[in-house]
């Protein structure tokens, strides 16, 4: 899936608040929650234009992930 550069340019910027975020297990200052807001709007409407580029990939994935638990 090919990103606009805006989309990109923003997943790179909020990239470093998700890793902040996995790193310690929690959300240690307000603006990463902001941020994290922004992260998760973005990665759910990639998600959703990926779905639908690739249904049968992303059902599996999901599907995979459901075994796993």
């Amino acid at each position: 899936m090919k990103l606009d550069a805006a989309t990109f340019q923003q997943l790179r910027c909020l990239a470093p608040v998700l890793d902040d975020i996995l790193n310690a297990g929690e959300v240690e200052h307000a603006d990463q929650a902001v941020n994290l807001t922004a992260l998760a709007t973005l990665c759910s409407q990639l998600f959703d234009a990926y779905r639908h580029l690739h249904p049968d990939d992303t059902e599996q994935a999901c599907l995979d992930a459901l075994e796993s638990r």
